[in-house]
């Protein structure tokens, strides 16, 4: 305080906002009172949204960037119940190596041309590129895949079954997430009782945020189409109820007889034949 103003001369901050608002229309001082609430509604609405985000992404499962299973030492776990991946006491290892960025085609010794790789955006087209430049020479579609965009998957099942080719998963290859929508596609579909073949939830995940209302709506239009895809291959739909039970940290593997029985495969061969 400056010695030149007496104490009384000095007014405090809210006495001057007091006197500066009783000196005002009841009109103004109304319009000054709601934006103040408006103000503070709004700062409450954003403290929730951010809470309600946070919340949302600490419940998200971890998934690779399209959506397919974290890779880690080990395969995602079966479900409970379901037992461990067929003809395993349990989970078998991978490299990781295949897994490591997005789908690869390459066409190899006698028509088979391999998918290796997480089945990303834009997959779909880059298979039909090699469909149109080296199709006439493929007979057999071999995936090596953790899944991924299950649009894409669908689309590459879809060419798949139009031209005609097989599809296969090796002695303890891995088919997981929307993989195995493709592995549906084929003509003749063979695996072996090694063959990891798993499926989990649909689940929403991206760059784009979306509520949990939008994911779920979308988790169901994509499981209905999904439905829909099997029935038309031929595949019993029950292969997507056990989808739908199964956590997406999670996986569903099915038993060479569950294979066989929901026709996923038409042939299942012994590992060592």
């Amino acid at each position: 305080m400056s010695a030149d103003h007496p104490a009384g001369a000095v007014e405090s901050r809210s006495g001057r906002i007091g006197r500066w608002l009783l000196s005002r229309p009841d009109g103004t001082f109304l319009r000054w009172l709601f934006r103040g609430m408006v103000a503070a509604t709004v700062t409450v609405l954003a403290m929730d949204l951010v809470e309600l985000r946070s919340a949302h992404r600490s419940d998200v499962p971890e998934l690779g960037p399209w959506g397919e299973p974290a890779m880690r030492d080990v395969l995602p776990p079966a479900r409970e119940g379901g037992g461990a991946a067929p003809g395993r006491d349990a989970a078998p290892s991978v490299t990781g190596a295949t897994f490591d960025g997005p789908a690869r085609f390459e066409l190899v010794r006698g028509g088979r041309l391999r998918l290796d790789g997480a089945i990303d955006p834009g997959s779909a087209d880059r298979f039909a590129e090699e469909v149109a430049v080296r199709g006439d020479y493929v007979e057999t579609v071999v995936l090596s895949s953790p899944g991924g965009s299950v649009r894409d998957a669908l689309e590459i099942g879809r060419l798949i079954r139009e031209q005609g080719y097989a599809t296969e998963v090796e002695p303890e290859g891995y088919c997981a997430s929307s993989c195995p929508l493709i592995f549906a596609a084929g003509v003749e579909r063979r695996a072996t009782n090694s063959s990891a073949i798993g499926v989990h939830q649909v689940f929403s995940t991206g760059i784009q945020e979306v509520t949990g209302i939008e994911g779920m709506d979308n988790a169901q239009r994509t499981s209905a189409e999904v439905q829909r895809y099997l029935i038309d291959m031929g595949i019993d739909p029950r292969v997507w109820i056990h989808a739908m039970e199964t956590p997406p940290t999670e996986l569903f593997y099915f038993s060479a007889d569950e294979l066989v029985e929901l026709d996923l495969a038409t042939e299942v061969a012994a590992a060592d034949s």
